[in-house]
């Protein structure tokens, strides 16, 4: 059991289950917004959404045998302890169960070409792990979109069905934060995937993958990373001006958990060589992604 919950990346999955609930709790109902989706259709966005985010961990592990051995050694999974065939049999459960919910969903909501959503994410996903992946920059842009689709799918399925003239005012509002957020997440997340290229440089270029460090080489390629952080630092400075300034709390929480961690970032990864440096720029990303993130639940208390 333990090695199909790694497999998954279970942790990853509630994060992304945590998220889409904070947002519907955290920020929509905290500002008595009008919407669209009871407890019951929340879990059943969530579950989709988690579905196809497993089923893509899956595939993607499928396609990566080789250079996961690599990269990881005794921690692979697929090949190791469980093979191929299954791992493949249950991406295409998984997939096919996350497009029906979203097909279920998006009837019950009354907007069924939003089904089309849930096809589109499962088919990049895997056009992902056995193409797109492979090319610089494309499959780290692809991977930061899926991200900050989990965001934004919370505000197309609860907040947008809803939107009348009388509410539209205050829907639009909120669905703004929304795509600030997620325009964070995809940032965030295509820093992170830039440095674990850089951290899977070695079986990367034994699979003949064509990443950004395999074409720049690592001290190029760290330029790159910097000069990219320079945009989520600009913007997250300029939010905070414009409007968390008066309030202290929150400015010192964007401050100390999310600013300077990635200034830290953007210091150490100009220096960085080897993979356990970029392993730990890693984490200290996925923790800034958490925590700005989890900040979606704060807003009762700024606006």
């Amino acid at each position: 059991m333990l090695n199909y919950l790694n497999l998954i990346r279970y942790k990853n999955l509630l994060f992304i289950a945590f998220t889409q609930f904070l947002i519907k709790y955290g920020l929509f109902e905290a500002f008595d917004a009008a919407i669209t989706l009871s407890l019951f259709g929340c879990f059943l966005l969530a579950l989709a959404t988690v579905c196809l985010a497993a089923g893509g961990y899956i595939i993607n592990d499928v396609y990566d045998i080789e250079t996961d051995r690599i990269n990881r050694g005794k921690d692979t999974v697929i090949g190791t302890h469980i093979s191929e065939k299954t791992g493949t049999t249950w991406f295409l459960i998984l997939n096919v169960t996350g497009v029906g919910i979203g097909f279920y969903l998006s009837n019950i909501i009354g907007w069924p070409a939003f089904s089309g959503l849930w096809i589109f994410a499962s088919a990049i996903l895997y056009f992902y792990a056995t193409y797109l992946k492979q090319l610089a920059l494309i499959g780290n842009i692809i991977v930061s979109c899926t991200i900050a689709g989990v965001v934004v799918i919370v505000g197309l399925y609860d907040l947008l069905p809803a939107i009348n003239e009388q509410n539209q005012p205050a829907q639009s509002l909120l669905f703004s934060i929304l795509l600030d957020y997620a325009l964070f997440a995809f940032l965030i997340n295509l820093l992170r995937e830039m440095v674990k290229d850089q951290e899977d440089i070695k079986g990367d270029y034994n699979a003949g993958m064509q990443t950004l460090p395999i074409q720049l080489g690592i001290a190029r390629t760290n330029k790159v990373i910097f000069a990219v952080a320079i945009i989520p630092l600009v913007a997250i400075v300029y939010y905070i001006y414009n409007y968390l300034f008066e309030n202290t709390y929150s400015t010192l929480y964007v401050l100390l958990l999310i600013v300077a961690p990635l200034l830290y970032v953007m210091v150490k990864i100009l220096d960085a060589e080897k993979r356990k440096q970029f392993t730990h720029l890693s984490l200290i990303l996925k923790l800034i992604l958490f925590f700005g993130l989890f900040s979606l639940g704060l807003h009762k208390f700024i606006i």
